[in-house]
């Protein structure tokens, strides 16, 4: 399949332009030719030096990450930028990243797979940044404990052995649970505003203890990582359906 086809097909599927005036990322083909065949798509959370050369080792002509490497743009190819583009230039690599919209999707992103590994119903879109959401928030199809929750966050989540870190400070059965995943912290107080039992995101921030126990709700950490495998494993499951080879780079970071 054409590289031009690849990434038009998940432009369309994830509207990055609804995200343009409030997302760093660059999102969409970072590095690459306009026109080039695509065999093979690597798929990964991170665009570091592992999982390019681990992408390039494997063949891949294709490299599609959440985190990419142009954040408001490149003022200068040297240092860690150098070494880390070179290898895809080198190795005809081309590196494709979507970030915010890939959080917020209501299908593919990566709260709705949360939101699925919890088995939510009654969804709705939640975590607002400006015109757009990036989280979702959602009823639990039957109430559950804080310790029952937390299991479940660890038997789904690739958190590299580091486990689930919670605070059970609200409510003992827990039925509405919002959720932002990877550093989504500052939507804590989002989530109290709006008397959800719980909130599930990625990594902490020492403020989130106080918050959570002053305010009586429950704070789950699953991990930046963890909590955000799920939107490019939906990419890999669609390239497949275009049948095109696919290929997937974990490399969790326990944090």
């Amino acid at each position: 399949m054409d590289l031009s086809t690849i990434c038009e097909r998940y432009d369309e599927r994830l509207s990055p332009g609804e995200y343009a005036d409030v997302d760093a990322s660059a999102n969409g083909l970072q590095v690459g030719p306009g026109e080039a065949s695509v065999d093979t798509v690597a798929f990964a959370v991170d665009a570091a030096g592992a999982t390019i050369e681990t992408a390039a080792d494997r063949g891949a002509d294709l490299l599609v990450v959440h985190h990419g490497l142009s954040w408001g743009g490149i003022d200068r190819v040297t240092g860690l930028s150098y070494d880390r583009i070179a290898p895809l230039i080198e190795r005809d690599l081309a590196l494709y990243a979507m970030h915010l919209p890939l959080d917020g999707h209501d299908e593919l992103g990566n709260a709705a797979g949360v939101a699925d590994v919890l088995g939510l119903e009654a969804r709705e879109p939640f975590g607002e940044v400006g015109p757009v959401t990036i989280g979702q928030r959602g009823r639990a199809s039957e109430p559950m404990s804080a310790a029952e929750l937390a299991s479940t966050l660890e038997a789904n989540l690739d958190t590299g052995g580091e486990g689930v870190q919670y605070f059970d400070y609200g409510p003992e059965s827990i039925e509405d649970v919002a959720i932002v995943t990877g550093g989504g912290a500052d939507w804590l107080e989002e989530a109290i505003d709006a008397g959800v039992d719980a909130f599930v995101s990625g990594e902490g921030k020492q403020k989130v203890y106080h918050q959570a126990r002053d305010a009586g709700v429950n704070v789950f950490l699953g991990g930046h990582y963890a909590t955000e495998t799920f939107g490019v494993r939906a990419l890999q499951e669609l390239a497949e359906e275009w049948d095109v080879e696919t290929t997937y780079v974990d490399h969790p970071t326990g944090l």
